[in-house]
């Protein structure tokens, strides 16, 4: 493998330009040596076996520093943001995890589900009323987005009036490196701000929800620190909303420009979470997992990496990885389970993938049951992506329903 620095695909603005050029990347082989279009240069990896190595392998560690605009953001502000366990390493990130773990519960999330059927069977009904006309509807503004950010906004607790700022602040956050280190600095200001008064109001009104349970809850004499709580429900509130986002619209997208699978779902609804579990696979709504950092020269595929060296494991390519999974590039729900790496592996496992994978699920039947026929608008047009390197969403997903 050649280390010459090769182009990012990270600034392409569709779905199909943008897993052709990481295909084009991974040609060279599993590792490449590539700059960043943030001017960064970095040891990027696209095999599914190798980026398991990377995510398993303890001398590859994470890092609060691999943040945009690091430089211009303080630290006060940075520990505040960067305390939670993706920026951990054991036994620190065991101790986060554990306890994040005894708030945010699978039975928690499962008593979840008639309540999000609730908010998707409403916006469902909003997205009919709409339409009725036969004015075309984007499917995201209207219901890919207002359901999941609803959802986590009530588990957590923030109120309506407040949803329009966190929207915004969240959305500049997740794709900062395209924004200006002033428009980031002000974003992730607000919102720590707003999560510290949150944080600070539950402590004087408990309610029945999760941010009361972080807020109280210990292991043994060990409780979440004031930063790591914060960092922690800033990361919950974005990241549990950003990615389910992109699960729903990537998913609705790939039914509807492939009209036989669509087809085989509704004959067969038994097969949605087998498609959700494809659509993760075939075009997941992240395209990296969190920069990491060899603290030790580290061995990945044929290659050697020095130590002191930025690592950036590329999620969408390992999924289309030909040698781990059979005509990659075909999306097919019947295709038989096989581990696809959108949620992470080893330690790092997303927390919420469960939620996400419910949300998923309840979005594409509520659809589905709702809409005997869901059209693309512009079936000749590919539509456009958010640039930026760690999200893989759509900017619009513009649908004729009936």
């Amino acid at each position: 493998m050649s280390v010459d620095s090769k182009p990012s695909p990270y600034t392409e603005t569709t779905g199909s330009a943008r897993h052709a050029a990481f295909a084009e990347l991974a040609k060279t082989g599993p590792v490449q040596r590539i700059t960043l279009f943030t001017g960064v240069t970095v040891w990027h990896v696209t095999g599914y076996a190798e980026i398991r190595e990377v995510m398993s392998n303890p001398d590859v560690v994470k890092t609060a520093d691999q943040v945009p605009h690091r430089d211009h953001v303080p630290e006060a502000v940075s520990a505040a943001m960067n305390s939670h366990m993706l920026s951990a390493n054991p036994p620190h990130h065991t101790r986060l995890r554990r306890l994040v773990s005894a708030a945010f519960t699978r039975r928690r999330i499962e008593t979840l589900e008639p309540r999000i059927t609730q908010i998707a069977e409403s916006l469902a009904d909003d997205l009919a009323t709409q339409s009725a006309d036969g004015s075309a509807v984007d499917v995201i503004s209207g219901f890919g987005y207002p359901l999941p950010i609803t959802v986590i906004a009530e588990l957590i607790g923030v109120p309506v009036p407040d949803r329009d700022d966190f929207r915004r602040w969240s959305s500049i956050v997740v794709y900062g490196p395209i924004h200006t280190p002033e428009v980031y600095l002000d974003a992730t200001t607000s919102l720590i701000d707003y999560v510290r008064r949150l944080i600070d109001d539950k402590r004087a009104n408990p309610a029945d929800d999760l941010l009361t349970d972080l807020v109280n809850v210990r292991d043994g004499g060990d409780r979440l620190s004031d930063d790591e709580l914060t960092s922690t429900v800033a990361l919950l509130l974005v990241a549990g909303h950003e990615t389910t986002v992109n699960l729903i619209a990537n998913t609705m997208y790939a039914l509807l420009s492939h009209p036989g699978q669509l087809t085989a779902l509704r004959a067969d609804p038994e097969r949605i979470p087998a498609a959700i579990e494809e659509s993760l696979r075939f075009d997941g709504p992240v395209q990296i997992g969190i920069p990491s950092f060899t603290a030790a020269p580290v061995r990945v595929g044929d290659v050697t990496i020095p130590a002191g060296e930025v690592i950036v494991t590329a999620l969408l390519a390992a999924n289309r990885d030909p040698g781990r999974f059979p005509n990659p590039d075909t999306f097919d729900v019947s295709r038989p389970p096989t581990p696809h790496l959108t949620f992470g592996h080893g330690i790092h496992h997303c927390l919420g993938a469960p939620l996400a994978r419910l949300e998923g699920r309840i979005a594409i039947r509520t659809l589905l049951d709702r809409f005997g026929d869901i059209r693309l608008a512009d079936p000749d047009t590919e539509p456009s992506r958010h640039p930026g390197l760690l999200l893989n969403g759509l900017t619009d997903l513009t649908v004729h329903l009936r």
